[in-house]
């Protein structure tokens, strides 16, 4: 017999989505969630509402947690820009730096199809657009940087070539960076800002109409990039601060650069896009961006989505740089979140946070599962769920009952010798 304890909207079909429109209504900023990195309905479902959004709502862009350069070059390719090649799959080949999985799959491919033919009649900035909102990119952005400047401007490219001859020593790894500046007082810090400053100052001209705005972005990513790789070294929740904060601010710059009217979509895990504040992330110290979009535009004009489901497939790595496999989910773990879920009724279905507020369990913290890109299933009961309280940390959550991993483009990864470095793999 069904367990039915609040309201809920079965999920079958897109219509279904109505509800959810309704619930989003004039926001400007919608998050869509996932809890994890490698199921393949999240994709699906984040794609048809991210249509709607587009379609119906007029929304702007895309932003996604991934690295700027590589979703800059999906930018260039949906807008039909010049040297932006034609074929999804091959442009998708930017994502090379592990986890490959994220961003190089068929799902994306689906979206990526979808926006260049909706693009197809649009003009300027009527065209929706994909970014990265990402910091990891720290000698991708500044590659793009010099060999953008050269030809245009030789004092900033002069900047930024000293940026990257600071940084040499340490052979592009991240992690020898860090540790080196962890034990002697000589860090890249002032190169990267003078970059910066000499790059802001500069009007720079481009045959792609996002050109100046890319060559800035891109600087922006290499000062907090090289703090980011700085923070990992002091442990505790400083990184992910440092990180967040740097995708709050490409937010915040995306919405200015297209216009008062504009609006986002963001794609993130649900630990970055699901308020932090009603976690026990807000102990240690950490927010999130879906925290700091509610505290910077209003919970009227920021809509946070999560996803979840309780047993299925997913596409991981039993460590950091591991290759991708195809690995077990199993059912959520006794009073969990997706346990109750489960436990309703096995629809997979759309539930409003407003309907949530009288059952008296959920005003409180419960397990909520969350996997990262690195995942052992059989120890998932010791790590993987984060307390919350539902309600009020998201707006909306769609839960599936049983989902199946995501579909790579099958590629070689690079970037492979982090693992320690990264204490959150979300």
């Amino acid at each position: 017999m069904e367990d039915k304890r609040f309201n809920y909207t079965k999920l079958t079909k897109e219509k279904d989505l109505d509800v959810l429109m309704e619930e989003i209504g004039d926001a400007r900023v919608v998050m869509l969630g996932e809890a994890s990195h490698g199921t393949s309905e999240y994709y699906t479902w984040r794609t048809a509402i991210s249509r709607r959004l587009i379609q119906e709502k007029g929304f702007s862009f895309v932003a996604v947690e991934g690295d700027w350069p590589e979703c800059y070059a999906v930018n260039r390719l949906i807008k039909a820009y010049p040297n932006a090649g034609s074929k999804i799959a091959d442009v998708l080949q930017v994502y090379r730096r592990w986890p490959t999985w994220m961003w190089a799959n068929w799902e994306v491919a689906a979206l990526v199809e979808w926006l260049r033919d909706h693009n197809h009649l649009k003009i300027g900035k009527e065209k929706a657009g994909f970014y990265g909102l990402d910091v990891y990119s720290l000698w991708e952005s500044l590659d793009q940087i010099v060999n953008y400047l050269e030809s245009i401007d030789g004092q900033a490219a002069e900047a930024a070539r000293n940026a990257i001859n600071c940084f040499e020593p340490f052979k592009r790894d991240p992690q020898e960076y860090a540790r080196a500046t962890a034990f002697v007082p000589t860090d890249c810090e002032n190169e990267v800002i003078e970059m910066l400053q000499r790059v802001q100052s500069r009007r720079v001209y481009s045959e792609d109409p996002e050109g100046e705005f890319n060559t800035k972005q891109n600087a922006l990513v290499a000062v907090n990039a090289e703090k980011y790789y700085r923070a990992m070294m002091r442990g505790g929740g400083d990184s992910w601060n440092v990180r967040d904060s740097h995708m709050m601010e490409t937010l915040e710059r995306l919405l200015e650069f297209h216009g008062p009217e504009s609006k986002g979509i963001v794609w993130e895990h649900n630990t970055h896009i699901g308020d932090a504040s009603y976690t026990d992330m807000a102990e240690d110290g950490m927010f999130n961006i879906g925290q700091l979009a509610r505290e910077r535009y209003g919970r009227d004009q920021v809509k946070l989505v999560g996803f979840g489901t309780y047993q299925g497939t997913v596409i991981a790595g039993k460590s950091w740089g591991a290759p991708m496999q195809k690995m077990d989910v199993p059912p959520a773990v006794e009073g969990s979140w997706e346990d109750i879920l489960h436990r309703m009724s096995t629809d997979d279905k759309i539930i409003l946070s407003r309907d949530l507020r009288h059952v008296p369990e959920l005003q409180q913290r419960i397990g909520h599962r969350a996997i990262g890109v690195v995942y052992e299933p059989k120890y998932e009961a010791f790590g993987n769920y984060v307390p919350t309280v539902i309600p009020e940390r998201y707006d909306a959550f769609i839960f599936f009952d049983e989902t199946e991993a995501v579909h790579p483009l099958r590629m070689k990864s690079r970037g492979a010798k982090e693992p320690d470095l990264y204490p959150w793999n979300y």
